[in-house]
């Protein structure tokens, strides 16, 4: 990448628009898991434009489908029938678990995520919302109201009053060192405590795993022991689906379903992967929630034919190649083979994550203290040799977060592996 383009960058952007890199790269084209820069350097993409590009850069399907759309028409805003949008919604809905399920479209998991609060707030008449500490739910003004993540929460100021819940971490915090049965019961116990202390809230919202909070997540069946507690109160339970769904953890479609006892979330939240790149998100719930609004709406370029058209297409390849099968697979190998690297680096105090959705928490050794530094440096001798990632996490940004394409065959991980290992070795 040149100068010019970092000058002309910074110049005209805002300087909170934050850049990976000591020296920035231009990713100018992919296939597959590979992309590559504006030099000619090649990378294995462990990262795919965080989480979205969740099939393979440039696949065919999906670039035949949104070309071919292209020719015909490319947007129309939802004042009007869309074959498309309806034939995606139909799926999702299905897809979803949800019953009697509604879908709207937006452009963004921000949005999405906003839609729900909407619906959650509405519905219930209240503006109070229960949020998972170390959390992340996007970067409009009432999202950045619940994120629970400090180095991603702006402001304080919020149209919304949010209560900060316990369990979203499980190797951190007051109830860390109980086993899984005490800890969900811990979390439990504080759930109904704060319930004591307020209004009803309208909602709890909560990422089956915090996905810019460093890949954490409680132990399975947390939150379905929540939903226990919210639904004798009539609180609404919102699964942001965000960065979990669509198979990318491998043992389900869902996130939510790893908490399923008490049966699917009262409304889900998602983006990112399912447009494999182009920008869609949304929201499904249920009929009467949905239906809440007593004012007009639209959503301009939520659910325009291009995007739709390669929604479906996704969509389509990821359930007939079996992509969360695939993500089982590789992904149990590939953390495997990163926890073998990580008992030889003192520096790496967990290998967490299912599924492709992975992250690899540093700190300094011998301790439990974050170190952001050695986060850095390892994303710097990732790239250096030739490998993408990202990073993460609550406590000051060291996590390294490992999410590449779903179609990642066991050549790659071993690779990306390798790479990952000299990188965790180089800080030693």
């Amino acid at each position: 990448m040149t100068d010019d383009l970092l000058g002309r960058h910074r110049s005209v952007l805002p300087d909170w628009l934050a850049l990976y890199y000591e020296e920035p790269i231009e990713i100018t084209h992919g296939e597959g898991r590979h992309v590559w820069d504006s030099e000619g350097n090649r990378y294995l993409d462990f990262f795919g434009g965080i989480l979205t590009t969740m099939t393979a850069h440039a696949l065919p399907e999906i670039t035949k489908a949104v070309s071919e759309q292209a020719g015909r028409i490319v947007h129309s805003s939802t004042l009007y029938l869309n074959r498309q949008m309806v034939e995606l919604a139909e799926r999702i809905a299905k897809l979803s678990g949800i019953p009697d399920a509604r879908v709207f479209f937006t452009t963004s998991g921000t949005e999405a995520n906003d839609t729900a609060l909407l619906l959650a707030t509405t519905y219930r008449r209240s503006n109070t919302v229960l949020a998972m500490r170390n959390s992340y739910h996007g970067r409009s003004f009432s999202s950045v109201g619940i994120t629970g993540n400090r180095g991603w929460s702006p402001t304080s100021l919020s149209p919304l009053q949010t209560l900060y819940v316990h369990g979203g971490v499980r190797t951190r915090g007051p109830f860390a060192d109980l086993d899984d049965y005490d800890f969900v019961a811990a979390c439990v116990d504080d759930l109904k405590d704060l319930l004591g202390h307020t209004r009803p809230p309208a909602a709890l919202i909560a990422e089956p795993i915090q996905g810019v909070g460093g890949f954490t997540s409680p132990p399975d069946g947390l939150y379905a022991a929540f939903r226990e507690v919210l639904h004798e109160r009539g609180i609404l339970w919102i699964a942001d689906e965000v960065q979990t769904g669509w198979g990318r953890t491998g043992e389900h479609f869902w996130g939510w379903q790893a908490h399923g006892r008490s049966g699917p979330p009262d409304m889900l939240t998602f983006a990112k992967g399912i447009g494999n790149g182009m920008s869609i998100g949304g929201v499904v719930a249920r009929s009467e929630i949905m239906n809440c609004l007593d004012a007009n709406s639209i959503s301009t370029f939520g659910g325009t034919q291009i995007t739709m058209a390669a929604g479906l297409a996704n969509l389509t390849y990821l359930l007939e190649h079996d992509l969360q099968g695939n993500a089982r697979r590789v992904g149990g190998l590939l953390i495997e083979r990163l926890r073998a690297v990580a008992a030889q680096v003192p520096a790496v105090r967990e290998v967490r994550g299912r599924g492709l959705m992975i992250g690899i928490e540093l700190s300094r050794p011998g301790t439990d203290e974050a170190d952001p530094e050695a986060a850095s440096a390892v994303l710097e001798a990732a790239r250096e040799g030739g490998l993408l990632i990202g990073k993460g996490g609550g406590h000051d940004t060291s996590a390294l977060r490992i999410a590449p394409p779903l179609s990642l065959n066991v050549a790659e991980a071993e690779e990306g592996a390798e790479i990952l290992d000299r990188a965790l070795r180089s800080i030693r």
